[in-house]
């Protein structure tokens, strides 16, 4: 039992250590053209994707992370952006966004 216990204990330590809180700008690009998105020139390819049904993504640098709720960037495929909320893996759960 108490392995047991120890071992639960490390596992959720790791899953806290895991998320990463924080603010990050980047630009919201699209699924099809991930991390190529990186960039203002990119924003037309970006929307026309994403009315294509292809996800829009959050991209930093050259990490390219899934949006949990993507209704929440709806107005801002394209455009670079900063974005409070907490990354865990791949992917970003957005509390607050803004240009």
């Amino acid at each position: 039992m108490r392995k047991y216990l120890l071992g639960l204990g490390l596992f959720v330590a790791a899953a806290a250590f895991a998320a990463d809180k924080g603010t990050w700008t980047g630009f919201i690009s699209d699924a099809h053209c991930g991390a190529k998105g990186n960039n203002e020139a990119h924003a037309s390819c970006a929307k026309e994707c994403v009315k294509k049904g292809y996800a829009p993504v959050f991209v930093v640098g050259d990490k390219v992370y899934t949006i949990t709720d993507p209704k929440k960037v709806s107005d801002y495929v394209g455009d670079k952006v900063t974005i409070t909320g907490t990354i865990t893996g791949d992917k970003i759960d957005i509390e607050k966004i803004s240009k």
